[in-house]
């Protein structure tokens, strides 16, 4: 599936944030807990010129506690990179972050020092509807930045004083101009990181349904109520279609109907704890894209080769 949405906004947000990287000390990456991997935005590891990073894995409560821990261990293993996950309610993860933060910036955040402290510049970055302002007003205590279920909803920087010598810049969630893994792609659609009028309902829910049926078949069948564990994404949703009542005036199911309740059901967490992608995946996945890259930029510099050449001749 090739994401369709990269409003203006966003190319116009990347561009202030590498004219204020250069100030900042440490960059907080939201995440979004069920697709760690498609949730980050490969531009961000660009920009953050070895800055130290703390991945925060929000809406942790939704994800699979088994893989998000493997998706842990394999940061800080491989990549010596720092997380935390966080759900509501959970007052002592924020002081783990502060706590992190002022561990992985030790010469800054202490305003009582003698020789004059400074504060410690954080950014925070993450894609669109993964959870930052929540992250923001839930850090300052108040509602300083606006929230909603639709993604985009900060188009602008703003600073704001923690206090604790920690100074954040909020940014707006940041897409990406192409999605290279498609799969990823779908992922980003089903937990409703981009809006839902850049994708097709039907599409989105047959991927969402056939992974579900690999991976967490008895929570298809309990939720709605099946007699079987279906076997295929068309008999799941053409079976779920009929005990939710989502048919046509002929009896025949409605899919844009059944694909529709059944991913916001999937994005209210109603269909259990369930993450979308493990490190294994992601690490075979990377390799299958870059073979494909690889195939389409030959087949490209082949064209343009024979188009050179043919042109020679005239």
């Amino acid at each position: 599936m090739s994401i369709q949405w990269y409003p203006g906004h966003m190319h116009k947000a990347i561009k202030e944030i590498k004219e204020v990287l250069p100030k900042i000390d440490l960059i907080i990456e939201v995440l979004d807990a069920r697709i760690p991997y498609s949730s980050e935005n490969p531009v961000i590891a660009q920009l953050s010129h070895n800055k130290p990073r703390i991945k925060i894995l929000n809406k942790n409560d939704l994800a699979d506690p088994k893989i998000t821990q493997l998706w842990q261990d394999y940061w800080e293993k491989e990549l010596d990179i720092r997380s935390i996950t966080l759900e509501p309610g959970q007052p002592e993860k924020i002081k783990q972050l502060y706590k992190l933060i002022k561990k992985l910036v030790p010469h800054k955040g202490n305003l009582s020092s003698e020789k004059g402290g400074q504060n410690i510049n954080t950014m925070i970055m993450g894609i669109p509807n993964v959870g930052k302002s929540t992250l923001i007003n839930t850090l300052t205590g108040r509602a300083i930045a606006k929230t909603g279920n639709e993604p985009a909803i900060t188009k602008g920087q703003q600073r704001i004083n923690l206090g604790n010598g920690i100074c954040l810049l909020d940014t707006p969630g940041i897409l990406w101009p192409k999605v290279d893994n498609q799969l990823s792609g779908y992922r980003l659609a089903t937990t409703g990181a981009i809006k839902d009028t850049a994708m097709s309902y039907d599409d989105v829910a047959f991927y969402a349904a056939d992974y579900l049926i690999g991976a967490y078949p008895s929570r298809l069948k309990e939720r709605y109520q099946l007699e079987i564990s279906p076997k295929t994404e068309i008999e799941f949703l053409e079976a779920a279609g009929v005990k939710r009542g989502c048919l046509r005036s002929r009896g025949s199911v409605d899919l844009d109907r059944i694909s529709a309740l059944f991913l916001n059901e999937f994005r209210a967490g109603t269909l259990g704890r369930i993450s979308l992608e493990s490190p294994d995946m992601m690490v075979k996945e990377e390799k299958e894209v870059a073979i494909l890259i690889a195939k389409v930029t030959a087949e490209r510099e082949a064209k343009k080769a024979a188009r050179k050449k043919k042109k020679s001749r005239r």
